[in-house]
């Protein structure tokens, strides 16, 4: 259905973090928050990547994706609320996520696979 990438600059948006205190709590869920900067880059790397695997509807919230490491290491992408009624509509039933960071960048992949076939709305092809 869709694929995003995106790159973080690690030292750049650690000063963002600093200097907009809020930041953390608008970008990551309370289980992201504290992790250490260069593991909230990618983090970050990654929900734009989402964004964009989705075709970047308008009115996504952070909070309602979620990245996890599976009992193997992987990176796994939980989603809720309005990703999860975005990802819905296009059809998206599974997910694909990649995260790095290294030379102070982060980079992250996201995969939006769909299951059944896109759902489409009146009007589309």
């Amino acid at each position: 259905m869709g694929v995003g990438i995106d790159v973080v600059d690690i030292a750049r948006f650690e000063q963002s973090l600093r200097r907009t205190p809020g930041l953390r709590t608008r970008l990551f869920t309370e289980t992201e928050r504290p992790m250490a900067v260069r593991s909230l880059a990618a983090r970050f790397a990654a929900k734009e990547a989402l964004a964009k695997a989705l075709g970047a509807p308008r009115g996504l919230l952070w909070t309602d994706a979620e990245i996890r490491r599976a009992p193997d290491g992987r990176p796994t992408l939980h989603v809720q609320g309005t990703i999860a009624a975005a990802a819905e509509q296009r059809g998206v039933g599974r997910w694909h996520i990649s995260l790095s960071h290294d030379g102070g960048i982060a980079t992250a992949v996201v995969i939006a696979e769909a299951v059944h076939g896109p759902q489409r709305r009146d009007g589309e092809p």
